[in-house]
């Protein structure tokens, strides 16, 4: 149900340049979540640093809500940052599996799985 993948990119490298790869491969970054951040100011820090992209690709979005509107809480897609076992790895929704599960037409489906596969995509942008 998670996909993650992990790189041997300095995690603030990542960062920095998850921006321009989202916008090369057709999405826009809507908000940043710094988790060890907002849980801070609540009185709750953690040790890790976990940021959390929410990303859009307009005509995907549209296409998908006009089709399935319950599918609006998956949305916008989400890619999250974290270091584990000395990587930096990125994680978000296996939307294979969330399509596999609803009732919907096969074009539909295939264009859901073309974006998913441009979201994997920026996901292996710092593969080496």
């Amino acid at each position: 149900m998670i996909y993650t993948t992990k790189t041997n990119t300095n995690i603030k490298i990542v960062k920095e340049e998850l921006e321009t790869k989202a916008k090369e491969s057709g999405f826009g970054v809507l908000h940043t979540y710094d988790f060890k951040q907002i849980l801070h100011s609540k009185g709750f820090p953690i040790e890790k640093e976990i940021t959390v992209y929410e990303l859009c690709n307009p005509p995907g979005a549209q296409q998908a809500l006009s089709a399935i509107t319950a599918i609006s809480v998956y949305l916008p897609c989400r890619i999250s940052i974290y270091e584990e076992d000395g990587h930096t790895t990125l994680s978000t929704i296996g939307f294979e599996d969330i399509l596999s599960s609803v009732n919907v037409n096969e074009d539909f489906k295939t264009h859901m799985i073309i974006i998913y596969k441009n979201l994997k995509h920026i996901m292996h942008s710092w593969d080496r």
